[in-house]
């Protein structure tokens, strides 16, 4: 057996663990994996993903074990295993080797060497008594559901009867979702390629295929051709809700206000002979807009802006459309990325909504008479979305609220869901809110 295969489990351990420690301190977990040797980077990406979906339990767990906290990076290693070895249907490897591999990535960071001999004491005397330890951490509501108690507590308030499905719901793995580009394939067609090929997936939306497993996504067929991309079955709503209703005549000039990294410009230009400006504040975001336009043989005019500085970017001619995906919580993605409920700070939404409103107002002035404005976030939280909405209509007389879905909740269709349309299957949670400005 090549050992060069697979690293040992202490190192990928060892790596997590600081993953853990980074984003304790602020780092977005793509940022800290991004910075895993290439080797390690998978298999650290699944451990990391599977600690940050039991931290708040681990946390709980390191308190009742230590109640005086150890170093940081000693508590990032002893959180990391005791979440690897709570209760799980998939937990990856057995509770022995677990513990000696995590004793031994203790001894191989210098950083942690001193608290070698703490971190075992610990983990054997959980091993001893998990299910004592286990049921006293049933009591603490952040250890329960994984989530920080601000959060849950704003959910409670948010969503009264429907707080614990969305809370399961992130706690859960989402599916790979394509968007089918219609200029190159239809989705049949396309379905019937991944059927050759031994990928099991079924139709969802408009233009979405959703995959039952996991694959790499340039091994898919016509991947690099620009047949598909890969975008989940709710962030595909946006450009069919944008287009719908506008004049179908050539020369609409429509604006992709935040646009990186390019997924909902694409989808305009896939659907419709339009003229985009795709605009986003951070230039080298601005360059992935290009990476994704070029596999998918689209044109559109980027530039590097703050779209809420009208003044600095803005050629005086109003748009006849304007997606904006405001810059958010992100709170109904957590299921693709864990790590955001261990970074935001309750203060965040207050600041993220001043941002949001400041965008709308800016926005709306280049907005022409009779034009139509998206509204949209990946956002569960009523103040990013719902609220905010309301808030506009009242100091905007010239806006109307067209029919759109509002809030999507994460998750599968159920029958308990809130909003259904089961034709989206396993979505992500987002919230859309289509604005149509007065005639002149």
């Amino acid at each position: 057996m090549n050992s060069h295969l697979a690293p040992p489990l202490w190192r990928q351990l060892q790596a997590t663990a600081h993953v853990i420690l980074s984003i304790r301190r602020g780092q977005s977990g793509t940022a800290a994996l991004d910075a895993v040797a290439a080797p390690l980077r998978a298999g650290v990406q699944s451990l990391s993903f599977a600690v940050l979906r039991t931290l708040g339990r681990a946390q709980a767990l390191r308190q009742l074990l230590a109640p005086k906290s150890p170093p940081a990076a000693a508590d990032a290693l002893l959180c990391t295993a005791l979440a690897l070895l709570c209760p799980s249907e998939d937990a990856p490897y057995d509770d022995f080797t677990l513990v000696n591999q995590a004793i031994e990535a203790a001894k191989k960071t210098p950083a942690i060497k001193p608290q070698a001999a703490f971190i075992n004491a610990c983990l054997r005397r959980f091993l001893r008594e998990r299910s004592t330890l286990m049921a006293h951490t049933e009591h603490d509501v952040a250890a329960r559901w994984n989530h920080p108690a601000w959060w849950i507590e704003r959910l409670q308030k948010d969503w009264p009867d429907h707080w614990q499905a969305l809370l399961a719901a992130n706690n859960r793995q989402g599916p790979l979702t394509l968007r089918v580009n219609p200029r190159k394939v239809s989705r049949d067609a396309y379905l019937t390629q991944l059927q050759s090929a031994g990928i099991a997936a079924i139709p969802v939306g408009q233009f979405g295929v959703e995959l039952s497993g996991s694959v790499v996504v340039q091994s898919l067929p016509g991947f690099s051709q620009g047949w598909v991309s890969v975008q989940d079955a709710a962030a595909q709503c946006a450009a069919p809700l944008l287009l719908s209703g506008l004049p179908q005549r050539g020369g609409l000039r429509v604006l992709d206000a935040c646009a990186a990294p390019g997924g909902k410009t694409a989808h305009l230009l896939e659907l419709a002979d339009v003229s985009v400006l795709a605009l986003d504040v951070d230039a080298t975001r601005v360059a992935r807009i290009h990476q994704n336009l070029e596999r998918l043989q689209l044109t559109a005019q980027t530039q590097v802006g703050d779209a809420a500085d009208v003044q600095s970017w803005w050629s005086g001619v109003p748009f006849d459309a304007i997606l904006l995906d405001a810059p958010c919580s992100a709170s109904g993605i957590v299921r693709r990325h864990p790590d955001i409920r261990w970074l935001r700070r309750p203060t965040d939404i207050a600041q993220l909504a001043a941002t949001q409103s400041k965008l709308l107002k800016a926005l709306w002035m280049v907005l022409a008479p009779g034009g139509r404005l998206l509204y949209c976030t990946c956002s569960v939280f009523k103040e990013e979305g719902e609220w905010q909405i309301r808030a506009f209509l009242a100091s905007h007389s010239t806006a109307k609220w067209l029919p759109t879905p509002g809030h999507l909740m994460p998750g599968a269709v159920t029958p308990n869901r809130f909003f259904v349309d089961a034709t989206l299957g396993d979505h992500d949670g987002f919230f859309y809110a289509l604005l149509e400005k007065e005639a002149a």
